[in-house]
């Protein structure tokens, strides 16, 4: 649930509303002047150097009285800025204070001492931190910023899937909602994914809802896997035959992949790996050119990180990560919007299963 500057958190006695919203405990701060000042170009340079191969020099005085005022107003509210790793260039480099993949931003919010968190990634991603900060105000730029994959399923289906599997516990990606989380045992990343199905100790485990991540994890464990029939409209895109023609093109190039991917896909990858993992093999593998198989955002923020790389860009966008814009960012801080507000009962029950994820190596 998402509650706008206006909207009415609680009802209270007698049909009275009770209005409780960010806005009203914060306060709405005067929108800036988005003019491009020698006083911003000054202050935003160390940024553009960072990103200067993958944003056009003609672009750069569009973002930057974004950039400048965002990073001000983030310091005022004392808010930090969580950005997925498939934010664009000057969200991921400009305004982002953590940077990751779910399962780090997950344990970033749960760490931070900042009392207003702004989640720029989807819908799912600022309900995780809700649920691990019930005590903190948790905004999303764009609250229809949701996940094809967190769509395909629900609380009620996994309730079905426990009753034509009694006793199989059920791990459920991040990627989902926080109905599900509060149904499900423990929720995993595509980062830790193998690790928290071998940690329960079962012979058989439900894993939910990416067909494609659990038929990996699969392939690496001796647990059978039971699967939902859900996937990520950007990975499941992605086909064997489109990478074997960059092969034939360039017998040099070397290709990494998501585990969201279709099989024949992860079947061609040199290497299969989350985003964070994907990043670090870069960094430790240095290759002359690689092919990085997930959304395409995440291979610009990597360039900046690794510019003796060469990448090859089969670029799939996710509409819904590409609904957080620097604009819809600075409203956020300005008018206090877009609150992510929960059930507390329901995620109650979602931090447990979060919570045995985050903690799992203690």
């Amino acid at each position: 649930m998402v509650q706008g500057s206006s909207a009415a958190a609680a009802i209270g006695t007698g049909g009275n509303v009770s209005l409780d919203t960010a806005a009203d405990r914060y306060g709405v701060k005067p929108y800036p002047d988005l003019a491009y000042t020698p006083e911003i170009a000054e202050a935003t340079a160390p940024i553009y150097e960072k990103v200067r191969h993958v944003i056009p020099a003609i672009e750069w005085p569009v973002h930057a009285p974004y950039v400048y005022h965002i990073n001000r107003l983030k310091a005022e509210r004392g808010a930090i800025i969580l950005a997925h790793n498939y934010q664009t260039p000057e969200i991921y480099h400009g305004v982002a204070d953590i940077v990751g993949d779910s399962l780090q931003l997950a344990q970033e919010a749960a760490k931070s001492q900042a009392e207003i968190i702004v989640q720029c990634g989807v819908h799912f991603m600022a309900e995780t931190s809700k649920i691990l900060c019930p005590e903190k105000t948790v905004l999303i730029p764009d609250s229809h910023a949701g996940c094809s994959l967190a769509a395909s399923i629900t609380g009620e289906d996994v309730r079905l899937l426990r009753e034509a599997h009694p006793g199989v516990p059920v791990v459920a990606y991040v990627n989902t909602t926080a109905d599900v989380k509060a149904e499900v045992d423990i929720c995993c990343t595509s980062s830790n994914a193998l690790e928290v199905v071998e940690s329960l100790g079962a012979k058989e485990v439900i894993m939910l809802p990416d067909q494609y991540l659990a038929a990996w994890v699969a392939s690496q464990t001796d647990v059978k896997i039971v699967t939902w029939n859900g996937a990520c409209e950007v990975h499941e895109r992605f086909t064997g035959d489109e990478l074997r023609a960059y092969r034939e093109a360039d017998p040099s190039i070397r290709i990494i992949a998501h585990p969201e991917c279709p099989p024949d896909v992860l079947a061609e990858a040199d290497f299969t790996g989350s985003t964070a993992k994907m990043i670090g093999w870069v960094q430790k593998e240095n290759p002359g050119k690689v092919l990085m198989v997930t959304e395409c955002s995440m291979a610009d923020n990597v360039a900046s990180e690794a510019p003796g790389v060469e990448f090859v860009r089969p670029c799939n966008l996710c509409p819904h990560m590409k609904r957080i814009q620097l604009p819809k960012i600075l409203d956020t801080l300005v008018y206090m919007s877009e609150e992510v507000v929960l059930d507390p009962m329901m995620a109650a029950k979602a931090r447990r299963s979060v919570e045995r994820m985050v903690n799992l190596k203690s």
